[in-house]
């Protein structure tokens, strides 16, 4: 038995994350509360990153810290996702520019589409200010990119 958590998985260019969905997720009519869908749209990028050989530790306190922050997020709710529900959320890089990386996503039930959403991250150093990637991060992102 492995006692760690599952971080999904890589097909091609794409990070698959299933996840489920518990009552915590839920408002009190066991529909997942809209802004739940911002945290299993973060868990897919982290999860991205971690397979990819990133950790946001490592960012931090490597060479050349960086941190990562979500700069603009567009969201699409399509269907509602219910407490119990399986869902798949899938990442992939949509774009780079500069010190932004743009990630679409999405989120399945079955073959439904539940949300999608467009996030543009931004590469900061630790005091806030904006970076390029550096290039240890790019090395390993760039087998993802379009």
């Amino acid at each position: 038995m492995q006692d760690q958590p599952s971080a999904g998985r890589i097909d091609g260019k794409t990070h698959l994350l299933p996840v489920r969905v518990y009552f915590e997720d839920t408002d009190f009519t066991g529909i997942v509360y809209h802004a739940n869908y911002l945290r299993f749209f973060e868990r897919g990028r982290s999860d991205f990153l971690r397979l990819s050989g990133i950790g946001h530790t490592e960012l931090l306190h490597g060479p050349d810290p960086t941190v990562l922050a979500a700069r603009r997020l567009e969201i699409e709710f399509v269907k509602a996702a219910r407490i119990d529900d399986a869902l798949l959320v899938s990442s992939r890089f949509a774009a780079r520019q500069g010190a932004r990386l743009t990630m679409a996503q999405e989120i399945h039930r079955g073959g439904d589409l539940i949300a999608a959403a467009r996030v543009e991250v931004c590469c900061l150093w630790p005091d806030g200010r904006p970076k390029r990637p550096p290039s240890g991060f790019m090395a390993l992102v760039a087998p993802y990119l379009p």
